[in-house]
């Protein structure tokens, strides 16, 4: 392939994929803004440190150690070894060889020594991830909610990052034995402490075949980077990029602090004011609390696709380690299908009505929640399923007057009583006479 097209069809790759990329991500933003109001910048010099703590720091990883480690070392090597695409991209629309040599010169072999002890780091650590989902299977990746595509999704992910790996060194490799022959256009660069290992599966080909090898092993990489940068959108690793901005605008102060809905509070300020009443748009219905994804607010909605279904939140709620139906992890995701389905719809002017309520997430479960709000503090990225929960709640409360009897009750004698108990105030006092 001669240079002039090679670098022709390089290009039309990069400007394929990013044009996928960037409607992917306007479909992204799309479906969270169907949500409600905006997002809280107030105090950006507190959400700045929140965001490099959590999502940079991955302050909230320590609680599993282990799965913390490899994480890290993913988190760390996905970041480092990329770092590559700035010579991929310059040598693959110039029709150079490691053009960061003559930059980087005698710093260039510690740095492609960098890339490879990290790209063998993030192999292996992939590989035990791998093992711990499907030889040691690890009860939360095995709830009924990661069946069928939550799996194959974690799964294609893990195959997916070790392809891209062997790639990276089986480029290297045949590079590097190229580099060995004194091949023309593969000038002597770097050091290869990795790839080394492998030097020997290649050293019995012909230079013909084995430039063929190269050439294949560099296009099916860059190639393979493309295609998984536009899988993202598709996939739980979309916290990749979520996660930066959902632990920003993610609630500040305490966690189980409730939120005052706005309906209500005009609602009292009415009553208390009637001008205030007269003021407000005749044609304005106030809805209280959350049928649909369009009821939650942005940041809700957020928190949705930034979910690493990771399950930590579930494995923490009491709820589910007692049997009730209840899995937070499970409302993330509901939430996140049903955004996604309701773009889907509106594109293809579907008019499907399948709500979040009973369409996807069932009464039985927003009821077993004790708001305790372990789910929230066990999350890694600072996702909040309780504030979907209680939205929920609001609306079978304050729009259908639905609810558990024993919750009924209560409310009642509130109204009545003016407490929880089936008692009149005059006989409030009655114990003290005995």
């Amino acid at each position: 392939m001669s240079t002039i097209l090679s670098s022709i069809l390089f290009l039309s790759l990069w400007i394929i994929a990013l044009f996928v990329l960037f409607k992917n991500a306007n479909k992204l933003k799309k479906a969270i803004n169907q949500g409600q109001g905006s997002f809280d910048k107030s105090n950006s010099s507190v959400r700045w440190t929140q965001m490099l703590k959590v999502a940079f720091g991955q302050s909230k990883m320590g609680a599993r150690p282990i799965a913390a480690l490899l994480h890290l070392i993913v988190y760390i090597g996905f970041f480092v070894v990329n770092i590559e695409l700035i010579e991929i991209l310059i040598d693959g629309l110039f029709g150079t060889h490691r053009i960061l040599n003559q930059v980087l010169g005698s710093l260039y072999n510690g740095f492609t020594a960098t890339l490879e002890v990290f790209a063998a780091l993030v192999l292996l650590a992939v590989v035990i991830f791998w093992l711990r989902r499907n030889v040691l299977r690890i009860q939360r990746f095995r709830l009924s909610e990661m069946k069928g595509w939550p799996k194959l999704d974690a799964d294609f992910i893990l195959y997916f990052e070790i392809l891209l790996m062997l790639l990276f060194f089986g480029m290297n490799t045949s590079d590097m034995v190229l580099q060995s022959r004194g091949v023309a256009h593969y000038s002597e660069a770097g050091f290869f402490p990795v790839s080394a290992l492998f030097a020997p599966l290649f050293e019995s080909m012909t230079t013909s075949t084995l430039i063929i090898f190269e050439r294949s092993f560099w296009w099916l990489h860059i190639i393979g980077i493309l295609c998984f940068l536009n899988y993202l959108y598709y996939s739980k690793h979309l916290h990749i990029i979520l996660a930066f901005p959902n632990t920003f605008f993610a609630k500040l102060g305490a966690i189980g602090q409730l939120n005052n809905m706005q309906s209500v509070t005009n609602e009292v300020k009415a009553f208390m004011d009637p001008s205030a009443a007269q003021s407000t748009d005749e044609n304005t219905v106030a809805s209280f609390g959350a049928k649909d994804v369009t009821d939650l607010s942005v940041l809700q909605l957020l928190n949705a696709y930034s979910c690493t279904e990771c399950g930590r939140c579930t494995s923490v709620c009491p709820a589910h380690l007692t049997g009730k139906k209840l899995s937070p992890r499970k409302i993330m995701m509901d939430t996140r299908d049903r955004a996604t389905a309701l773009i889907q719809d509106k594109e293809q002017k579907s008019n499907e009505e399948k709500p979040l309520l009973d369409g996807y997430i069932s009464r039985e479960e927003l009821w077993a929640c004790t708001t305790c709000n372990a789910c929230v503090e066990a999350c890694p990225i600072l996702i909040d399923p309780v504030s979907i929960i209680l939205d929920m709640r609001r609306y079978l409360i304050m729009e259908e007057s639905s609810g558990p009897s024993d919750l009924n009750s209560m409310m009642t004698n509130m109204e009545n009583n003016g407490a929880p108990w089936p008692f009149s105030p005059q006989d409030r006092m009655n114990w003290t006479k005995e």
